[in-house]
């Protein structure tokens, strides 16, 4: 400031000079005039009156200069004791009232100079000479003293430091944490999981303070200043918010786990955090920046902070463990968790699109494009191979009792579950979206359906030829009552059911009555001829056959129990009469009559209602379907198993 000082006193002296110099040439071409008027012989003599028209054109802009340097001064005063915090409003209007002085001072020094230097270059005398030179070096230092006031230490520079610390302070103050709501921490299934609706990010009035402050840095081209405090503490801001939720699992790696079905509970974690951090957090520093930002020169510098900030949620660590999934071994189950990945990123399209489009979020851009892609492309190759791992069990024997296999039990539940509502309408969105990536010219509508029928006529060609694979045709015929029970009764009233129809059930449900039909023949037909035989050891010869057939299918099983009990009914009317025949036709006064007489009555019944029971009774007439995801864990291992699908 004294260096100023000192220079207004040199400027005034100057200028005082300068201005006797000018009355001094005004006289002196006057006498000149006169001379030259009465001695017109003499024509060397300098023309005094062109230095005169010079420094009568000069001496205006230098004046303009000392005028504007005294209001420079002025408001700089001003402005150095005033702070912000008080009335920002105000601060505002001293600074923004320096700066356009500081402006009109280096405009009206750039006119000066150019006048006085033209005067420099005519003038011989030295004393003049040195006078003009020291406004000249007075002038081009005023000049500069825009460009120095941003200099450490220099008044705008001190200014824009206090208007960034009020910056700083209005953001930290009013800056809280997002609360995380409560149905983040639940299971996701019951209506806690709708979020509250979007709080305010910050209060109108600060906002408008920060609009106002980042206008008057974006006219003096600082705005990077507010940018570099914005994106810090509203990024520390959002990194806050996000402690409250256990997201260490987003760092999972392919190496610490071997089954999806290990990670299906972070799946679902993952889809729910997601959601909130894109549809709230995310968007309120979205709009947030937008407002703030709202009043700068730089028209895209809120979507550059936005990125910034975006960055720093963590947004890339939510993409890098979907992709994980991605690329985790392939099995059945992992096509229903790809389809929740990909509701999860078709519910939050068009919020993606819009906050992360623009450049300055290319590379959310670029990952959330190539993340999509290893979703569809991951659950479109589980979906269209499913067929053939149907066919590859084909290979493997059947159950030794002549139950269900599990591979029936899964194909069912697994198609079922696939013909649900939601994750049908999803497949096919993926799969007509593969369509369109391979250039494919039209798009099957209903394919989803279309190939789950060709599945099960695949599954049904596996159980004929697992069928005939038993050396035993009474075992086939307990296989085959099995399965077409199974798939009559079971799946009646099932999404799978209704898309094979009605005659297809109908079809099983008479196949199963014949199979029963040919079971008993090929079991028990024996028994009733026994009677006709003259042999006197008929007793003999029933329990012999009797013994026979029950030991071998002492291990036999009928899943279905009302199959199992009418079974053992129909087992019973031919079993019961016959051996009750034997013995009141039987010689009971014969000392060997008894030799032969093993079971009684109820003992021959209660033998009968025991068989075909397996241990684990699961498919009652009472039992109801399930969701997939608990019963294929009993069922499988969650993927086709060439060793023990069928089995």
């Amino acid at each position: 400031m004294e260096h100023l000082i000192r220079t207004r006193d040199l400027l005034k002296t100057t200028l005082h000079q300068s201005t006797q110099l000018d009355l001094q040439i005004h006289q002196t071409t006057t006498n000149l005039s006169r001379i030259n008027s009465s001695k017109s012989h003499i024509t060397n003599i300098p023309s005094l009156s062109t230095l005169h028209h010079h420094l009568h054109r000069a001496l205006p802009p230098v004046s303009a200069v000392f005028q504007v340097y005294q209001v420079v001064e002025e408001l700089g005063s001003l402005l150095l004791d005033h702070h912000p915090s008080p009335d920002l409003h105000h601060h505002l209007s001293l600074l923004k009232r320096f700066s356009q002085a500081l402006t009109l001072l280096t405009n009206t020094c750039n006119l000066a100079i150019l006048w006085v230097e033209d005067i420099n270059t005519t003038i011989v005398d030295n004393l003049y000479h040195s006078n003009v030179s020291k406004t000249l070096h007075i002038l081009k230092q005023l000049q500069r003293f825009e460009e120095r006031s941003l200099l450490k230490h220099g008044i705008l520079n001190v200014a824009f430091e206090n208007l960034k610390h009020e910056f700083t302070t209005l953001l930290i103050e009013n800056s809280f944490p997002l609360q995380v709501p409560s149905s983040l921490f639940s299971s996701g299934d019951d209506e806690s999981d709708v979020f509250d609706p979007l709080p305010e990010a910050l209060p109108f009035p600060i906002v408008k303070n920060l609009q106002d402050i980042v206008a008057c840095f974006s006219c003096n081209n600082l705005v990077d200043q507010c940018v570099h405090v914005y994106i810090k503490i509203r990024g520390t801001i959002v990194h806050r918010s996000l402690e409250g939720l256990d997201l260490d699992y987003l760092e999972i790696t392919l190496t610490e786990f071997h089954s999806v079905q290990e990670v299906e509970g972070y799946i679902d974690e993952w889809g729910r955090h997601l959601e909130f951090v894109v549809k709230h957090l995310l968007e309120l520093e979205y709009t947030l920046c937008e407002h703030v930002f709202s009043k700068s020169i730089e028209v895209n510098v809120w979507k550059y902070c936005f990125s910034k900030i975006a960055l720093q949620s963590g947004i890339q660590s939510f993409i890098k463990f979907g992709n994980t999934i991605t690329k985790c071994k392939k099995e059945a189950i992992k096509l229903f968790k790809l389809l929740d990945i990909f509701t999860t990123l078709n519910n939050l399209r068009q919020d993606f699109n819009r906050i992360f489009g623009g450049k300055p979020c290319s590379e959310i851009q670029s990952q959330t494009r190539e993340f999509l892609k290893n979703v569809v492309n991951g659950a479109c190759e589980i979906f269209q191979d499913l067929k053939a791992q149907v066919e590859l069990q084909r290979l493997n024997d059947p159950p030794p009792d002549g139950t269900i296999p599990k591979l029936v039990i899964f194909v069912t539940e697994y198609a079922n579950e696939l013909l649900d509502d939601e994750y049908k309408h999803e497949l096919e969105q993926v799969l007509k979206i593969h369509s369109s990536w391979h250039n494919e010219s039209k798009f099957t509508k209903g394919i989803v359906s279309v190939e789950i029928k060709n599945i099960v006529k695949s599954l049904e060609l596996n159980l004929e030829t697992w069928a005939k694979r038993y050396e035993d045709a009474s075992l086939s015929y307990i296989f085959l009552m099995n399965t077409s029970c199974y798939l009559s009764k079971h799946l009646k009233g099932t999404k799978l059911g209704d898309l094979m129809g009605e005659s297809w059930i109908k079809r099983h449900e008479v196949h199963t009555e014949y199979y029963t039909s040919l079971y008993l023949k090929e079991s028990w037909g024996r028994i009733p001829a026994l009677l006709s035989n003259n042999d006197r050891n008929k007793m003999k010869g029933f329990n012999d056959v009797f013994d026979q057939v029950f030991r071998k299918q002492s291990e036999w099983v009928l899943c279905d129990r009302d199959l199992r009990w009418k079974t053992c009914q129909m087992i019973m009317e031919v079993v019961v009469p016959v051996y009750k025949a034997l013995v009141e036709s039987g010689d009971t006064h014969s000392p060997n009559s008894n030799k032969y007489l093993k079971y009684s009555d109820e003992k021959i019944e209660n033998m009968l209602t025991s068989m075909f029971r397996s241990k684990l009774d699961k498919y009652g007439s009472s039992a109801k379907r399930t969701s997939l995801m608990g019963k294929i864990k009993n069922v499988v291992t969650g993927h086709f198993s060439p060793t023990n699908a069928a089995a």
